[in-house]
């Protein structure tokens, strides 16, 4: 059963931003898609939570230099 969750995200100030967190989180074991939005400053992921937890997603997203919550 995929769950889907919205975190906020800190720190992004251009497209190669979005690329670099959608590249992190989608490399990710159990994410499904991992939509980032500049405008938002947010990511929507569609993750199996039986495989990846919504704190490993935060965990990464801040390893990759970025805030997250």
């Amino acid at each position: 059963m995929m769950e889907t969750t919205q975190i906020k995200i800190g720190g992004m100030s251009c497209q190669g931003c979005v690329k670099n967190i959608g590249g992190v989180l989608g490399a990710l074991a159990g994410v499904a898609s991992a939509e980032v939005s500049l405008e938002a400053a947010a990511a929507t992921v569609v993750f199996d939570p039986q495989v990846v937890s919504r704190a490993a997603l935060l965990d990464a997203i801040e390893d990759a230099g970025f805030d997250a919550e």
